[in-house]
């Protein structure tokens, strides 16, 4: 029997502690920003309503750098929720290319992970200019969450729908199955994989980006539902019923959607 390049994929200790404490580290980087950014917020915000108790408003529109800081939230914050659901992907990536015979496994992981974050900070470009539109249009509160309970309750919905349909189901299958695509797609030196980790990074938002946009009706600097939600992604792409807690976390999301709309009539 001809054996598969791909068979023989075996991660050595060493680059396992490498590449996983590079990870742990990013994602630690990551939270201590955002907690950091929380405070900042915080302080922000109680300078505002004694403002506002004096009878002085300050409610500026956004210039261009209130547009940038606000992606550069955004990718951070993918980088803190994401960058754990990927790791066994990026390790299987890795062990895979190590068994082709390469001997420098972390470099590629770089590459690979280069690729996987640049969908992710796409995303946040895009979520950034969202949070802005909001804004101009009144439609945001000073804690980040959509102020108009229409809305509020339109994206529940919405997202919930989305993790009951086919779309979301097959995305779900290949971040938590991801051999197939990582065997099918296989690119040899650092473009190629940046292209898998492209790639891959496209289904992972395909699975994800609804789930984010719910961080617009519970707060998108509330730290304490970023860290549900991150648990969340992680229940889906390595829990044992993955399949299951997304659509039992769909039907809920259109529940409290659906009650929240009403409550707006």
């Amino acid at each position: 029997m001809i054996s598969s390049p791909f068979q023989t994929a075996v991660l050595s200790r060493r680059d396992h502690v490498i590449i996983s404490s590079c990870l742990v580290l990013l994602t630690a980087l990551a939270w201590t920003y955002l907690v950091h950014l929380d405070h900042q917020m915080s302080a922000a915000m109680k300078h505002d309503r004694m403002m506002a108790d004096m009878g002085m408003t300050m409610d500026m529109p956004w210039n261009a750098a209130d547009v940038f800081f606000t992606f550069a939230m955004w990718a951070v914050m993918m980088v803190g929720m994401m960058t754990a659901s990927a790791a066994p992907v990026m390790l299987l990536f890795a062990g895979m290319h190590r068994g082709r015979g390469a001997q420098r496994a972390p470099h590629a992981v770089i590459a690979f992970s280069a690729g996987y974050l640049f969908v992710w900070t796409a995303f946040s470009a895009g979520a950034a200019l969202a949070q802005w539109a909001l804004h101009q249009a009144a439609m945001l509160s000073p804690a980040m969450t959509s102020s108009s309970t229409q809305l509020s309750g339109a994206i529940l919905i919405a997202a919930g729908v989305y993790q009951l349909t086919p779309f979301k189901g097959a995305c779900l299958t290949h971040c938590r199955s991801p051999l197939g695509f990582l065997m099918s797609h296989w690119r040899e030196g650092a473009a190629g994989a940046l292209r898998m980790g492209i790639g891959h990074g496209t289904y992972c938002l395909g699975c994800c980006w609804a789930l984010m946009c719910v961080l617009f009706v519970v707060g998108v600097m509330n730290l304490v539902w970023v860290a549900a939600m991150t648990i969340f992604v992680l229940a889906e792409k390595i829990g044992p019923a993955g399949a299951l807690v997304a659509r039992v976390a769909g039907v809920a999301m259109i529940a409290c959607g659906a009650l929240v709309w009403t409550a707006s009539l």
